[in-house]
């Protein structure tokens, strides 16, 4: 007759037998652990550049859109600032314009029709004409230059031109957008103007011509329906500035403006 075991024994039995029982599976699920990799964190939404998914799909649906980025008036003068594309994703045709109305006639004027193709999921390269007309006469050049978004979501244009007799010219645009609710939004903005050669007949001086800089605080009603009110100066340099001077003019000069910014 075997003898009875005590309580104590009885516990310290049950365990073994758990222990026992527990280890193959313990065994087969670390076997499991190391041979299944880890599953990848799927990429938070918007972690992709909308234009490098763009790209990489080429689709070949044709689209378009126009842009009044400036549609102002202040300072006895009527100015606008626009852009448009129609293409596709790798192949688009721009157009780029801006310039000035003062005392009820054209001052001054530029459009641009250039071809663009990205060369980087941020970057553009254009290249194309352009035509400057207004009370000086007119000009027009050859262009090629980029355009994109630069490090903190500074956008970035800056093309050289190519004319006649020699003319030479270059431009650089940077705009930045300052979030400040849901639909106000502070818009800084820098365009300088620089010239190879003097151009006396349009009163222009070799060199740095003008620097444009602009504060601009719109209300957005809709995303296409923005007015804003802001305050624009432009400087005069070297030559340029010496023309305006001659003609009566300031080098430099401030305006209040008020405005439209849409798009289709």
């Amino acid at each position: 007759m075997s003898a009875r075991l005590s309580p104590r024994r009885q516990a310290a039995g049950a365990v073994l037998a758990l222990v026992a029982l527990a280890a193959p599976a313990a065994a087969m699920a670390q076997h499991h652990a190391h041979a299944a990799p880890a599953a990848t964190p799927a990429p938070a939404p918007g972690n992709t550049p909308p234009s490098a998914a763009a790209h990489a799909m080429h689709d070949d649906a044709v689209f378009g859109t126009l842009l009044f980025d400036h549609l102002e008036a202040g300072g006895g003068s009527q100015a606008w600032n626009l852009q448009g594309w129609l293409g596709t994703d790798l192949h688009r045709l721009w157009l780029r314009s801006e310039g000035e109305r003062r005392d009820g006639r054209l001052d001054h004027a530029d459009v641009e029709l250039l071809y663009g193709r990205p060369v980087s999921p941020w970057w553009d390269l254009l290249a194309g004409v352009r035509h400057d007309t207004g009370a000086h006469g007119a000009r027009d050049f050859l262009a090629i230059g980029v355009q994109g978004l630069a490090p903190y979501k500074i956008e970035v244009a800056a093309t050289a031109y190519l004319g006649s007799s020699g003319r030479s010219a270059a431009r650089v645009e940077l705009e930045y957008e300052a979030r400040l609710t849901g639909r106000l939004a502070l818009q800084p903005s820098i365009e300088a103007n620089l010239y190879g050669r003097a151009d006396p007949a349009r009163g222009t001086g070799a060199g740095l011509s003008t620097l444009e800089s602009g504060l601009r605080l719109r209300y957005e009603f809709t995303r296409r329906f923005a007015p804003y009110v802001g305050v624009v100066r432009e400087h005069a340099f070297g030559g340029t500035a010496d023309a305006r001077r001659a003609a009566g003019e300031p080098a430099a000069d401030t305006r209040v403006v008020a405005g439209l910014r849409t798009w289709f």
